[in-house]
């Protein structure tokens, strides 16, 4: 595992703001391989440390609404699960991997009022009563909320949906901030897995340059361009479409224009899964 630059959460530059409580800021998190949950390297511990602090300054957080892009479904569908599984949905990985379970509540009403935003927005969304957390979700939060007592509501990312329809579902959701919703985009910055078996230690320069792309069309605001990542960005990082960039867009469309990026973690695992987390809000 290589580590670069990572941080948690920096007193000076993401601090919220304690006078004017909501809303919530945005948060993008790099779930990376299953083993994120038994291999928390830098990225973990600067997750729980983030949560920390949020909780303690956002005292009305009252669930979390997050989009993994290991759910994809045939329209916009939102988690109406009460009691959401632990969904252990990958293969070939430590027994150890498999005990784990992350029993936090799942949320009917919060899920209402996201199909309630949703349609509101002329976008079509049906509950699913039945779906459980997948790894994009479950691993992620053990490091945010170790005590699985934030209420989770899980979003289907749309089969075919583009950067700039994935956006328009998240300035849908974005209102929900300010009603003490902590909105997660989960993916990986860089998800070649091709390469993830083969054992190599050292970052790899595309997976350092695509991420650093990234963050610096953050930081200037230029959302259009992360829109048009397919023609503006180095390609290398990842064999198809990147789920993270979706996720990624996801999370600029419920903060808005004028957001500016937070970075808690610029870690990279196994030489190509950039880690990169970040929070967005308003200076």
């Amino acid at each position: 595992m290589t580590h670069i630059a990572s941080s948690s959460l920096p007193a000076s530059s993401a601090s919220f703001a304690s006078s004017n409580p909501a809303p919530l800021p945005v948060l993008f998190v790099s779930h990376g391989s299953p083993m994120f949950a038994l291999e928390a390297g830098d990225t973990g511990p600067a997750l729980t440390h983030w949560g920390q602090d949020l909780r303690a300054r956002y005292p009305q957080l009252r669930g979390v609404v997050i989009m993994s892009p290991h759910w994809m479904a045939r329209g916009v569908r939102v988690m109406s699960n009460p009691q959401p599984e632990t969904w252990h949905d990958f293969g070939g990985f430590p027994p150890q991997l498999y005990t784990l379970q992350y029993p936090a509540p799942g949320a009917p009403a919060l899920a209402q009022e996201v199909l309630g935003a949703l349609q509101q927005a002329g976008i079509a969304a049906e509950a699913d009563v039945r779906r459980p957390l997948d790894h994009g979700v479950w691993v992620p939060l053990m490091h945010l909320f170790p005590q699985a007592d934030v209420p989770v509501v899980q979003v289907a990312l749309p089969v075919g949906a583009d950067a700039h329809a994935v956006y328009a579902l998240g300035q849908a959701l974005q209102s929900l901030r300010a009603q003490g919703v902590l909105i997660i985009g989960s993916g990986s910055m860089t998800h070649n897995l091709r390469e993830f078996f083969g054992g190599q230690q050292q970052a790899a320069d595309y997976v350092v340059e695509f991420s650093r792309w990234v963050e610096m069309q953050l930081q200037a605001g230029q959302i259009d361009t992360l829109l048009d990542w397919q023609q503006s960005a180095p390609m290398r990082c990842v064999p198809t479409p990147p789920m993270s960039t979706f996720a990624a867009v996801l999370c600029l469309g419920r903060w808005g224009a004028g957001a500016k990026p937070h970075y808690l973690s610029r870690e990279v695992m196994h030489g190509m899964l950039a880690m990169d987390a970040f929070a967005l809000q308003n200076d």
